[in-house]
Formats: structure tokens, C-alpha cells, sequence
């Protein structure tokens, strides 16, 4: 998912908080029962210092033990974004689910 924010109204920081808040960035290559390499936690940064707010929070989120296994989450350039077929926009409100969290 591609998020535009404007950096006057939301921290980055905080869309980082919110990112790791939903889903679980411990697991390698999936989420609950899906597997796969699209699945994976990752974090597109566009330039050195997204990159370094990224790595702080990951390192803080390790040392508090928050998570039971250490973070997973990939931190990778920001480059072409594809979005996703039909089917897959606006999945939850499709399926009338509000989250996919069980």
C-alpha cells in the first residue's frame, strides 16, 4: 500500500507506529496464512532520512520486547509503485470486514 501523507498534519513517525501496531512485523515472508514474498513487512523509504526514522523505531521496538521474536521488516528504496489488481482494491470493504485482524 502506497500512503501520501502531509508531513504538516502526521509525523512520520507516527505512520511508523500505526504501521507496526497492525500487523506482525516478526514474521518473515507472511502474514497469518498467507506466505509469500508479497506478504512481507516492508518499509519504502524515499530518501536517508526516512530510512534512518525507520531503523530507530525498528531498533526501539527490539529493545522494548514488544514483539516476542525480533523485527522482520524490511527497509527498502522507494521505487515504481504497482498497484494491485481490482479484486484486491478496497478488499475489506468488499467482504464487508472492517479489519483483517481476527
Amino acid at each position: 500500500m502506497q500512503v501520501e501523507y502531509d508531513p504538516r498534519t502526521v509525523s512520520f513517525d507516527r505512520l511508523l507506529d500505526v504501521f507496526f501496531a497492525n500487523h506482525d512485523p516478526t514474521q518473515l515472508n507472511r502474514q497469518g496464512p498467507d506466505e509469500g514474498s508479497q506478504y512481507r513487512s516492508a518499509v519504502f523509504v524515499r530518501d536517508d532520512s526516512e530510512r534512518g526514522t525507520v531503523e530507530q523505531k525498528i531498533e526501539h521496538l527490539d529493545k522494548t520486547g514488544r514483539f516476542r521474536k525480533r523485527i522482520a521488516t524490511t527497509i527498502e528504496p522507494h521505487t515504481t509503485f504497482w498497484r494491485a489488481e481490482e479484486y484486491h482494491q478496497r478488499y475489506l470493504d468488499k467482504r464487508g470486514m472492517g479489519s483483517c485482524h481476527s
